[in-house]
């Protein structure tokens, strides 16, 4: 603390001009300080101008002023000297890692103070002074020193780049604005930056509760592991007293029931202590994304900031956002009973009763997260999906940023492009699904196909493209009387018929998908249990003119479990 002190004085009580200690210090009108010989030799050359400013603020002053010296920065000056530590103030002006140096410097440079816009050039305090006192740079611009000057230049006119362009994404010049970027929606980088630094803190922020989150559902994970071993220390404890009442028929049982136990509380921790080992690392990366976006936030460089922005800013899906989920604490509860039982039948059925106990404490487990129970549950998971027009069909008009799809007589005037389906009428979303997501779907007609799919699931041709034809599509064919599972090419019919209101719930971890129909209660359509290997996208397939989909992302509330939020449509018209 006391060096910084010292560092502060040598600052405060170093002279502009010279960049060293102060000199016969003398304090001019404005406020500032210089060494006598220094602002008389500066003022000599404005002589002929009857006007005297300062090195510094630029402030005049007529007539000359007269000279007094400053007796307690004398005196400061005298006290530092004294201590030695002289040299460290010209350390202090050296140009750092993160400053702007000068340029005209050669061997170690020191900090630029200002920046000129008509050179190009930043200068130190020292090689600043011609542009103060050379009537020939009267008309240069001088700004705060900036990193990297040239690539601050636009390259093409040679002005400073100080606009950001919306229609093409691009940091310019005020040239540029009126030149080949005329018409476009142009605002200051500083208004760009300020308000992509609101977006970054909001990012930041959110970051900052899933670390918290987390950091709770690790404790969680630590309490359910404690709980899994206690709970397996009582089944050992009773079910040995149990058995002991036995011992001479059981006495070969007893260490394979114990060993079992054992084995599935070990292979139950393992599991726990994985996921917990997950979250921790996902804690870790989120900290380090938080770090980039603080150090981001941080830069003074509005067009470095504007470059970095989407990369930084950017925030991958979170997975395991809806939190842990656990089971009573009794987990070897029904191995408890099961032996209880035994004890009492043993003698007559040793064999049938001993393949019991063993399937018991296989099926013991710990289900960290199980499917929602109720519509409110599941709309807690309920997301935000919009339609993505390079998917579309060609005869599928998106609108209401493409919220709504519209089968229309005449082709689009879409462009080329891979993602397109060529050959089916179908579309996929724009966002991708992981974790747990739930959506609804309001239908008519009879041929309406409500999917999920990977994303590179093949585009063009007749066979493979349909949903639910390949490996890479799950699609319920939502037909009025006979509705039917379609999977990599196999149908599968399934109970019917279903209502107008389509549930489907993903849990991806899991890999499980299920489809529901959803009128006062909800009813359980199909369950596929399999394991995803790709984030999954939503896909409906529509054939027909009197087809037509609702496409409805619905908000949880409290107040009534029906309540619905529509945001995205999805329609066949004639």
């Amino acid at each position: 603390m006391e060096q910084k002190g010292v560092q502060l004085d040598h600052e405060t009580i170093s002279c502009s001009i010279c960049l060293d200690l102060l000199k016969d210090p003398m304090t001019i009108p404005c406020g500032h300080n210089y060494c006598m010989g220094c602002i008389k030799t500066h003022w000599d050359g404005e002589d002929g101008k009857n006007l005297h400013s300062c090195p510094q603020c630029r402030q005049t002053f007529t007539p000359r002023p007269v000279l007094v010296k400053n007796t307690m920065l004398a005196d400061l000056v005298d006290q530092l000297k004294k201590t030695g530590l002289e040299p460290a103030a010209a350390d202090h002006c050296y140009a750092g890692a993160e400053d702007a140096a000068c340029d005209v410097c050669t061997g170690r440079k020191l900090k630029a103070v200002k920046s000129c816009l008509v050179c190009l050039v930043s200068y130190c305090h020292k090689h600043l002074q011609p542009h103060h006192e050379s009537a020939a740079f009267k008309n240069h611009k001088l700004v705060n020193p900036l990193e990297k000057l040239q690539e601050n230049v636009c390259s093409r006119h040679g002005e400073v780049i100080k606009m950001f362009c919306h229609t093409d994404r691009q940091c310019i010049c005020y040239l540029c604005s009126v030149d080949e970027h005329k018409g476009h929606d142009t605002v200051s980088s500083a208004a760009e930056r300020t308000e992509r630094q609101t977006e970054l803190e909001v990012s930041r922020q959110k970051i900052q509760q899933r670390i918290k989150d987390k950091q709770k559902d690790v404790k969680l994970l630590q309490k359910e592991a404690e709980d899994i071993s206690r709970c397996a220390d009582e089944a050992l404890e009773k079910s040995h007293k149990i058995l002991t009442e036995l011992i001479r028929l059981l006495e070969e049982r007893r260490s394979d029931v114990e060993q079992q136990i054992r084995s599935k509380e070990e292979t139950e921790v393992i599991r726990v202590k994985e996921l917990e080992s997950k979250l921790e690392q996902e804690i870790i990366e989120l900290r380090r994304k938080d770090a980039e976006m603080d150090k981001l936030s941080h830069t003074h460089n509005h067009n470095k900031f504007l470059l970095q922005y989407p990369s930084v800013s950017e925030l991958r899906e979170d997975p395991d956002s809806c939190g842990i989920h656990i089971h009573p604490q009794s987990y070897f509860e029904d191995v408890m009973t099961a032996v209880s039982e035994l004890r009492d039948k043993l003698q007559l059925s040793l064999t049938e009763e001993w393949i019991n106990i063993s399937l018991t404490i296989a099926q013991t487990q710990v289900l960290l997260e199980s499917e929602p129970q109720t519509r409110a549950r599941f709309l807690q998971y309920s997301r935000q999906i919009t339609l993505d027009p390079n998917t579309a069909y060609e005869h599928l008009s998106l609108s209401e940023e493409n919220r709504r799809v519209t089968y229309m007589s005449q082709k689009q005037n879409y462009p080329d492009h891979p993602d397109r389906f060529s050959d089916w009428e179908q579309v996929l979303s724009r966002e991708s699904l992981t974790g747990r997501c739930y959506w609804e779907v309001e239908r008519s007609g009879e041929y309406v196909y409500v999917a999920v799919a990977y994303k590179d699931i093949k585009r063009k041709g007749k066979s493979e493209c349909g949903f639910g034809s390949n490996d890479k599509s799950w699609a319920l064919d939502c037909n009025h009387y006979s509705p039917v599972f379609h999977h990599n090419g196999v149908w599968s019919s399934v109970p019917g018929p279903v209502s107008s209101r389509i549930g489907v719930y993903l849990d991806h971890t899991a890999g499980i998908l299920s489809f529901y129909s959803v009128a006062e209660t909800m009813t359980l359509i199909h369950r596929v249990q399999t394991t995803f290997t790709q984030p999954l996208y939503v896909g409906f397939g529509l054939w027909g003119f009197s087809s037509n989909l609702l496409f409805l992302p619905v908000s949880y509330r409290r107040s009534t479990d029906m309540d619905l939020e529509t945001t995205i449509e999805v329609e066949i018209m004639n």
